[in-house]
């Protein structure tokens, strides 16, 4: 199955749910994508802000040393605990081979702390760095954070605890987004899309990287 029939089959699922939740799931959120401005989040073009970070073991980590290997795919997901994160993640490993390759470097970005990070590493097998962006401080200089406090409660109710997870008193996301930037830094495609349910397939990013390499 694709990332994207596997994306669908999870949307459908949610259809499912008791109105009362749905609701929860969707009101703050339809409320975000309608005024949402993509001319504030990073551009292509643009220079990558720098930034350091820890990965999952604890150990520093900085775009220049990352951008020292060349090229860099770098994809930003909520967390563990969100389903179509882990779906996306999933397929970014199936083909980190492919993107190797090529020699890019693919790393993933979460608020997230290392010890969670870790989870999610483990769980999947990954063979790429999970950094933790501690308060979503770089997310926030690309203008992808969401806050979506108005699921706070539902998510509490399933064991949820962004609290715990990220280690901050916020309920602050980032826009699931990738970025492919080239060896000197510049932005060349980004792929920021305010409804968490939509991922961009490996796929794609492939080619993204096929045509800067032409």
């Amino acid at each position: 199955m694709s990332q994207k029939e596997q994306l669908e089959q999870l949307t459908a699922r949610t259809a499912s749910f008791p109105e009362a939740v749905r609701n929860q799931l969707t009101e703050g959120h339809v409320k975000f994508m309608s005024t949402w401005d993509p001319s504030k989040t990073i551009q292509v073009g643009d220079k990558l802000p720098e930034f350091r970070m820890t990965d999952a073991t604890g150990k520093e980590v900085t775009s220049d040393s990352l951008l020292a290997k060349g090229p860099l795919l770098i994809t930003f997901y909520r967390g563990e605990w969100c389903p179509f994160c882990n779906i996306a993640i999933a397929f970014l490993q199936k083909h980190l081979p492919e993107f190797q390759s090529r020699g890019v470097t693919l790393v993933a970005i979460s608020p997230e702390l290392p010890n969670e990070n870790m989870t999610t590493t483990e769980k999947h097998a990954l063979q790429f760095s999970v950094l933790t962006d501690l308060h979503n401080t770089f997310a926030r200089k690309l203008g992808i954070v969401y806050d979506q406090s108005s699921a706070k409660d539902l998510h509490q109710s399933l064991g949820i605890d962004l609290n715990k997870r990220n280690g901050d008193g916020t309920w602050e996301v980032p826009i699931p987004a990738t970025l492919l930037v080239d060896k000197d830094g510049i932005v060349r495609n980004t792929a920021i899309d305010p409804d968490y349910k939509v991922r961009l397939d490996p796929k794609q990013a492939l080619e993204w990287i096929d045509a800067m390499q032409k």
